[in-house]
């Protein structure tokens, strides 16, 4: 009895719908969990990270402060690679642009909420 080695093209968007579950999976659990750090420019007053908007707002800011950045740098690379096998690299550059823009806004809105957080004086 022979054994089929090759996947079929459903067996693989499965193998890829379930890394990419388990990946989003992974990332809410860690914006849930602080461990022992506090909980500091929490944008819904009285909300800890226990809290769904503390979830939520860890989640945010780790996107924003830790995925984008490192897109744009993997970005950076996939240009240079590109640049040197001769290829386009604006698609690279714009993406890693992109990139930038997204945890610029998120910061800046990090910023707006944090000062807004006093009242207005």
């Amino acid at each position: 009895m022979e054994v089929n080695r090759t996947m079929n093209q459903f067996e693989k968007r499965v193998v890829v719908a379930l890394a990419l579950c388990l990946i989003i999976m992974q990332g809410v659990a860690l914006a849930q969990n602080l461990g022992a750090a506090p909980q500091v420019n929490v944008a819904v007053q009285g909300q800890t990270g226990a809290q769904p908007e503390g979830a939520f707002l860890n989640f945010v800011n780790w996107i924003g402060n830790v995925i984008a950045p490192v897109g744009a740098g993997v970005a950076v690379l996939g240009a240079v690679g590109c640049y040197a096998t001769g290829r386009g690299v604006f698609r690279w550059l714009v993406t890693a642009a992109g990139l930038l823009a997204i945890s610029g806004v998120t910061r800046l809105i990090e910023f707006w909420v944090a000062q807004g957080g006093a009242g207005v004086s």
